[in-house]
């Protein structure tokens, strides 16, 4: 089987992939649920590339990302519930709909007038689901609260953001930025506490609270905590690296170093930078 632009060849691979008897072992064993972390991980890949401005990884891993879309919609098929053209159907039906300022007779809107658009499209999409449920003779979807429908697979941080980006739709949040200050200074203090009572239940309560108001802070000046957590993940990693060079220049080993001595070559790396 050769390699192709044809979206169809891929199509053929993965279903060659899963076909019992000649297929590979690990792919027939997967299910929904097996390959879902390697869904979320090429979408962090993904994200990865395009911060490094590597265009080159960014089309490999986007077609990673592509085959786990591949991969759900072949096992979904063998089930007789959807298939990769379902996949299509839905999200070109989807952005049609929900952009009749491109492909209707809206015209002229602003990106405020957008995403207020947005808002009544979903409402009225709600609504055909609910009478297609109910001529379906299925019961209602459950009620839902406010701020329902934040995925809980997100990163923590991220579905942090979210919650509390719907939280402040109806006016729950706080009007300044430094008042968000005072509450992570408030968190520390209890968390200074926690590690008194010695209690590991309650110190991680604090801490995830500590996390929830840095978030917070992060949506307030319009940082990404991600995107900023994952640089100062960068900025260790490529410290530490300073300490483990100079390290070995010298003849000498992380585990022979004193605490003392990596701190000093720490603030060299910092002051190098």
């Amino acid at each position: 089987m050769e390699p192709s632009r044809d979206i169809q060849r891929l199509l053929d691979i993965m279903q060659a992939l899963r076909t019992p008897g000649t297929g590979c072992p690990w792919d027939l064993e997967q299910n929904f649920a097996s390959i879902a972390p390697y869904t979320i991980e090429e979408a962090y890949e993904v994200a990865e590339a395009i911060e490094r401005n590597d265009f080159v990884d960014l089309r490999d891993e986007l077609g990673d990302l592509l085959l786990q879309v591949v991969f759900h919609a072949q096992m979904a098929r063998e089930q007789d519930l959807f298939d990769f053209g379902g996949v299509v159907e839905a999200i070109t039906t989807k952005l049609i709909r929900r952009h009749p300022h491109v492909f209707g007779d809206t015209k002229d809107l602003t990106p405020d007038d957008v995403k207020a658009l947005w808002g009544k499209i979903k409402q009225a999409e709600k609504a055909d689901r609910a009478t297609a449920r109910s001529a379906s003779n299925l019961p209602p979807e459950p009620a839902k609260g406010h701020l329902d429908g934040v995925p809980h697979a997100l990163p923590g941080l991220t579905r942090a953001v979210k919650l509390q980006q719907k939280a402040s739709t109806v006016g729950f949040d706080w009007n300044d930025a430094r008042l968000v200050l005072d509450k992570i200074r408030e968190e520390t203090g209890e968390i200074e506490q926690a590690l008194d009572g010695a209690d590991q239940a309650h110190i991680q309560e604090e801490i995830g609270d500590l996390l929830f108001a840095v978030a917070n802070l992060a949506r307030h000046v319009q940082v990404d905590p991600e995107a900023a957590l994952r640089g100062t993940n960068a900025k260790f990693e490529r410290r530490f690296a300073f300490i483990e060079m100079a390290l070995h220049d010298r003849g000498r080993t992380l585990d022979e170093a004193s605490l003392e001595e990596m701190d000093a070559l720490w603030n060299a790396a910092k002051a190098a930078e």
